[in-house]
């Protein structure tokens, strides 16, 4: 069947053996499978060098699109039939230009049509054999100031004869010589009446000279575009060097501040080292003196002994004896003297309280060897509007407070300022809450919905959770991740979203009322409220838990994550209204305690509270009506 299309569409005569591209013998004839049209393939690779951007090629005579594969056009397929009847020619006239080296057959007569042409007739556009040209020359009355030119000087390019027009397939004895601008065809003149009526109508040698001019316009434009991109080229080559040079005065520039800057962090670096020798000589320097001490003492102790201890007490004489009586009393009074059990102790703790405080990050050092003690300093006492049920981290110095029932929300700065957040429905009940990362608000709304409102405040989503006992209680992860607890064995995992539940982390406790997270994904669970024993634990992501902290029974503990991924607990003691908070570092699922600062004498009038870290040195506590900022200094 291929080969049944491929010879129908093959050319009927040598005079169609030409490119239309090239208006050459083809050469490697390739066949464009949406239109089965056919080009030389050096000729489409041409084209489709000025059309790299596309995945496709479009046949430059009919415009259906072609798709390219990797290759492009080296996966065209070769015209067989075309290609074959090429092969045939050049070996029959063993020439390259098939247009200029065949001898045309006689057109002006039909009963010379075997006869081969020696002249044309450019007025008639016709070829003659000789009979025909003589007749033509007989006959003047009839063929008087018809231009003649003979066949040898068209194939030796001494005259042009033109566009040879082609018969209508239409009205088959009408010549094409007339050119449609509208429909881009060639039409003959019974045509133009027909079917081309009001359209632009170019006669041949016009539409020709049109064609020609256009051609030489466009040789002419791409040679100077030729010549402007090479200048071009060229000079992207000149910015390129300039380009490399600015780029090389950037990395020069970076280098130097690079240099300076390192240079000032190895001096600090090298001070702090210094600074940490100077304590520890000076430490070490303190324990010799007290062994020194100690030494001595122990060698006039054994001095003391070793006089009066010999076996001739019984024959001193009474001065001598008095002289031992003395050595015996002193020797006495030295034993009496307390050891210092304490002092070297001492000492050790005051190493201990050595602190390093790293700098903050915008500082252009690495920090500085503090000897003051960790403590916490209340720094701000608010009275809240109502009943605390939730608190989040709204700014480095501020908090955002849900109150119980539909008091809405507060935010509230260290500076003890208010004001009513009023993104979100007024009639709205929340329970818990958490801002993320964009300001969109997390609203636990009871026992079995989680709100997400955007910042303008409309609704965006609502997570449902089943199977609850308690009110949810949220908090997000550093990356931004929805955390809800259930008060049961469950900690749920959500996309910022909410639309996808990422995981849930089974939990060891019965009851989890409050969830944080680190920066590594590790999730801080807190048991407390009426909880007994009150635990904090850590799990990973597959719900591996670490040792639990647990309270001493009346004891509640809050657990709050900071940037640092470091965890403070604070432990309530509503009894006696102590609040103890102790900073812990993570040790694998473990936390292992690094500072306990001194008792806060808080006013809690209940024991469901929040710890909050807003930045390395400032924690928020929340407890029934009051609200603490608490400064940290370690």
């Amino acid at each position: 069947m291929a080969e049944k299309t491929e010879k129908e569409k093959a050319p009927s005569s040598l005079e169609n053996l030409t490119c239309p591209l090239c208006l050459d013998i083809f050469d490697e004839a390739t066949i464009l499978t949406s239109c089965r049209h056919t080009f030389c393939r050096k000729c489409l690779k041409n084209y489709d060098l000025s059309h790299q951007d596309l995945d496709h090629m479009i046949c430059p005579l009919c415009r259906k699109i072609t798709k390219l594969s990797v290759n492009r056009v080296d996966d065209f397929l070769t015209h067989v039939t075309v290609n074959g009847l090429v092969d045939n020619y050049h070996a029959k006239c063993g020439g390259m230009n098939a247009v200029l080296e065949m001898r045309p057959k006689c057109t002006a007569s039909k009963f010379h049509q075997e006869s081969d042409a020696v002249s044309f007739c450019k007025t008639c556009n016709n070829y003659m054999c000789t009979d025909c040209d003589c007749s033509h020359a007989l006959l003047t009355s009839v063929f008087e100031g018809h231009e003649i030119v003979s066949i040898q000087d068209i194939i030796d390019g001494k005259v042009s004869i033109g566009h040879l027009s082609e018969k209508c397939c239409i009205h088959k004895q009408e010549n094409k010589d007339m050119f449609c601008e509208d429909c881009k065809v060639h039409v003959c003149h019974k045509c133009v009446i027909v079917g081309h009526q009001n359209h632009n109508i170019k006669n041949q040698d016009d539409f020709e000279q049109q064609l020609r001019l256009k051609v030489n316009d466009l040789v002419q434009r791409c040679a100077a575009k030729k010549t402007e991109l090479e200048k071009n080229i060229q000079n992207v080559e000149v910015q390129r060097q300039e380009v490399y040079t600015a780029v090389q005065k950037l990395l020069d520039d970076v280098s130097q501040a690079y240099i300076i800057k390192a240079k000032v962090l190895e001096e600090n670096h090298q001070s702090l080292i210094e600074q940490i020798n100077a304590v520890k000589w000076s430490f070490d320097d303190d324990l010799s003196v007290l062994k020194s001490k100690d030494r001595q003492r122990i060698k006039s102790i054994c001095s003391s002994i070793a006089l009066v201890s010999n076996d001739r007490l019984g024959r001193l004489e009474t001065d001598s004896l008095s002289a031992h009586t003395l050595l015996c009393e002193e020797l006495d009074d030295m034993l009496k003297e307390a050891t210092d059990h304490t002092s070297a102790a001492a000492i050790t703790k005051k190493g201990h309280k050595k602190r390093f405080k790293p700098a903050d990050d915008t500082h252009l050092d690495l920090g500085s060897i503090s000897e003051s003690d960790p403590k916490l300093q209340v720094i701000q006492c608010v009275d809240l509007r109502g009943k605390m049920n939730g608190m989040t981290k709204y700014s480095d110095d501020s908090v955002a407070i849900a109150y119980r029932g539909t008091q809405g929300i507060d935010i509230i700065d260290s500076a003890g300022k208010q004001e009513q957040y009023t993104n979100i429905p007024s009639n709205i009940g929340c329970y818990d809450l958490v801002f993320q990362q964009d300001r969109s608000l997390c609203i636990s709304t009871g026992s079995k919905e989680t709100h997400i409102y955007s910042p303008n405040g409309s609704r965006k989503s609502t997570i449902h959770v089943e199977d609850n006992i308690y009110f949810l209680k949220l908090n997000r992860s550093p990356s931004n991740e929805i955390l809800i607890a259930n008060a049961g064995k469950q900690i749920y995992v959500y996309d910022p979203t909410g639309s996808a539940l990422k995981r849930t982390v089974s939990t060891k406790h019965n009851i989890t009322r409050q969830v944080s997270a680190t920066r590594s994904g590790l999730i801080v669970t807190s048991s407390c409220y009426f909880t007994n024993p009150s635990v904090v634990t850590v799990y990973d992501r597959d719900g591996n838990a670490g040792n639990s902290l647990q309270a001493p029974s009346g004891v509640q503990l809050y657990a709050a994550v900071d940037e640092q991924d470091r965890v403070y607990v604070a432990s309530v003691d509503c009894k006696n209204g102590d609040v103890v908070i102790r900073l812990y570092d993570l040790d694998g699922l473990n936390l292992k305690e690094r500072v306990e600062f001194i008792v806060l004498n808080l006013t809690l009038k209940n024991s469901w509270c929040y710890l909050v870290s807003l930045s390395p040195d400032m924690l928020a506590f929340a407890c029934y009506k009051k609200l603490y900022f608490i400064k940290v200094t370690l």
